[in-house]
């Protein structure tokens, strides 16, 4: 009755406008349409680039499906409950991490939560095989959970999602990551300042529902995709094992007993004027630097990260104006929120013609450079798969062209003992930044016996082979998605 009606009134009292097509997308929306979106006049839900997408899916070579709802793939949608939270310092409660950490090939915990927080942990633990959605804020990202995430404590802002046959999992994670099933996804998020989307808006998604075997050879790419991330998260683990053990660290805690004098109300520490360097900043000075560094040098040579025996170059690009041009026209630009995911995906160009000086000199990254977050969050440091080479890197990263041990000298600055020494060459009031200089002065030890520093830097750059094997499993799945499935 509702739709006849909406009919009826379109055909006798509604002029359709055509509004001129230079310099704009439109779409005329039915009110049939309004009214089985639920109501809504958002332009995402209308967004002509969608409407497109679903005409190709309707018309494709295989039946649609509901994503979710009783004859759905998806078994199981939800996300827990709001709680408020009580974070606490780290190694004094629970490791919790955030949306924004779900896409990164190796996740740190940034943040702790207190053991008083008043919701129920377990509940927001993953579980192995589970597909993840972020639901606030940037919508769309998709990751599975493997070894690397299993167990770990994320937010309410994540949707977890099971389904009823093992080889779906691959398959949807595929499609969401293809530019069809993205987009889809995307348009049905709401809210105007921050954007949301709710597990029932699943029920909404129609995906093409391939046979059997094409879905079991995209699962089966993908799982073999997270199987070599996790490998390589285990080599890296392994690699800064033996080099904490080689260097005779012990546990942070123990070097800030060493290095302070604490009372009952103030942890304090003298500084020599001879030592200020210029510097007057309290993490600057801190006295468990020397202590690490006493440590660091009982089995190894101290080397300043600018010495010219142990690296080329630290490259600082500076602050220029972006000509952003379409996909194919320009180098791709990756920002410092990107580097840390296996696929950085970027909707950014850099214009060929305007950028290619800057580009050779600054920008490009090569294969086993070491790239250091230089503003905002310093110190995330990553070490740069082939994959990545030639992308261009914002100036808010450093880059750093290694002579000799690239794995070796990354799995030390990745380290809780590098990540110290890294920050505490950092400065700023509002926003914290390091600079090239400051991050020459970071102390690296090469450890005196050598075919150890080499069997870390093989673990380190074995992992980064894998972290390669893993991104081209994905793209080839990716790639039967779009083309046996989606017919592009």
């Amino acid at each position: 009755m509702v739709n006849s009606a909406t009919k009826n009134l379109e055909k006798n009292f509604i002029e359709i406008v055509d509004f001129p097509k230079d310099g704009i997308s439109w779409s005329s929306v039915s009110l049939s349409e309004v009214i089985n979106k639920g109501k809504r006049f958002d332009a995402q839900v209308f967004d002509v680039e969608s409407k497109h997408i679903r005409n190709v899916l309707n018309n494709g070579k295989y039946p649609l499906v509901q994503l979710d709802g009783d004859e759905g793939l998806i078994e199981d949608s939800f996300y827990p409950g709001r709680f408020k939270r009580i974070y606490c310092e780290k190694g004094e409660g629970i490791e919790f991490y955030l949306p924004s950490q779900m896409t990164d090939i190796y996740p740190e915990p940034t943040k702790w939560i207190s053991k008083l927080t008043k919701a129920s942990i377990e509940k927001l633990r993953l579980e192995i095989g589970t597909l993840l959605l972020t639901r606030s804020g940037t919508i769309g990202n998709v990751t599975i959970v493997s070894k690397t995430l299993k167990n770990k404590v994320f937010s309410d802002d994540v949707i977890r999602t099971s389904f009823r046959n093992e080889e779906d999992l691959g398959y949807v994670y595929a499609y969401l990551k293809s530019e069809y099933g993205n987009n889809i996804l995307k348009t049905n998020s709401y809210g105007s300042v921050i954007t949301h989307i709710e597990p029932e808006h699943l029920k909404e998604m129609l995906i093409p529902d391939a046979p059997f075997i094409i879905k079991k050879k995209i699962h089966d790419l993908i799982m073999d995709s997270y199987a070599n991330r996790d490998e390589s998260n285990r080599l890296i683990d392994e690699a800064t094992k033996i080099m904490i053990e080689e260097l005779e660290l012990p546990p942070m805690d123990d070097m800030e007993k060493e290095a302070f004098s604490y009372s009952e109300e103030i942890s304090s520490f003298p500084v020599k004027l001879s030592e200020l360097n210029g510097r007057l900043e309290g993490n600057y000075h801190t006295t468990v630097v020397p202590v690490i560094e006493k440590y660091l040098s009982k089995n190894a040579e101290l080397f300043r990260l600018r010495d010219k025996k142990i690296t080329d170059r630290i490259i600082l690009a500076g602050v220029f104006k972006r000509n952003y041009v379409q996909k194919g026209q320009g180098y791709p630009f990756i920002g410092g929120k990107e580097i840390t995911q296996l696929s950085p995906k970027t909707d950014k160009y850099l214009s060929y013609i305007t950028h290619k000086k800057r580009y050779e000199k600054e920008l490009r990254v090569k294969e086993n450079w070491i790239l250091v977050t230089d503003r905002g969050t310093i110190g995330k440091v990553v070490i740069v798969p082939k994959h990545m080479e030639n992308m261009a890197i914002s100036q808010n990263v450093l880059k750093i062209a290694p002579k000799i041990y690239p794995g070796y000298i990354y799995c030390f600055l990745n380290s809780d003992y590098g990540q110290l020494l890294i920050k505490r060459q950092s400065y700023g009031s509002v926003v914290n930044m390091i600079d090239n200089s400051c991050m020459g002065d970071v102390q690296v030890p090469i450890l005196k016996n050598r075919k150890i520093v080499e069997k870390i830097d093989s673990l380190v750059l074995k992992a980064n082979e894998l972290r390669y094997e893993a991104y081209k499993q994905e793209q080839k799945a990716i790639n039967i998605m779009n083309n046996d499935v989606l017919g592009l």
